[in-house]
């Protein structure tokens, strides 16, 4: 593999850490992904000065290019079911295009290396699709609980979907309408 040049190291060092993350984990070494984005580790070490402002930057890196795939297109003045299947419809999208990217942000998403500010940084532009579903779970079933509870649910069902249309792609579009259909039964109004 050749060696990337200068200005596109930081670039391959954060490929190489979502590809190796999503395979090994938040645990995988700065040399292990040093190897995979063909760079001295000492290099990495010039553009992320410790393991966690790469990790703290990888995540912010994943979370925009997930932004991006959310807000494209959002119904900001459709009805709340169109909002959420917006969003969900986006995330399963995104997912399924990028498996690595959303194994990656799985991980960090839980790990405590990354940072309240990250963590906050990471939440700006997302405020009309986290505006739908607190409004959702104002009005649904899941009324009283955190609307942290409902998203984390509609990431659960999602993974359970994508899982689905990976192993039967034949019936992909199938999960995917059917596993809106279960958190939207499984949250909305009775």
């Amino acid at each position: 593999m050749p060696r990337p040049k200068t200005g596109d190291k930081r670039a391959a060092i954060l490929r190489a850490a979502t590809k190796t993350i999503a395979k090994d984990g938040i645990g995988s070494s700065t040399a292990s992904i040093a190897k995979a984005a063909a760079v001295a580790e000492g290099s990495l070490f010039r553009y992320f000065p410790d393991k966690d402002k790469l990790l703290n930057e990888l995540y912010l890196e994943l979370k925009l290019d997930m932004r991006s795939a959310m807000i494209a297109g959002f119904p900001l003045t459709g009805s709340l079911r169109k909002r959420v299947q917006h969003i969900w419809n986006a995330y399963v999208t995104w997912g399924m295009e990028s498996p690595a990217k959303r194994r990656a942000m799985t991980q960090l998403t839980v790990s405590e290396r990354i940072t309240d500010q990250s963590r906050q940084e990471g939440q700006a532009g997302f405020e009309d699709a986290t505006e739908a579903m607190q409004q959702f779970v104002a009005q649904g079933k899941l009324s009283g609980l955190p609307s942290v509870f409902a998203s984390e649910l509609l990431l659960a069902m999602a993974e359970t979907t994508m899982a689905s249309m990976v192993a039967n792609p034949a019936k992909a579009e199938h999960y995917r309408s059917a596993g809106f259909e279960a958190f939207w039964s499984a949250a909305a109004k009775k």
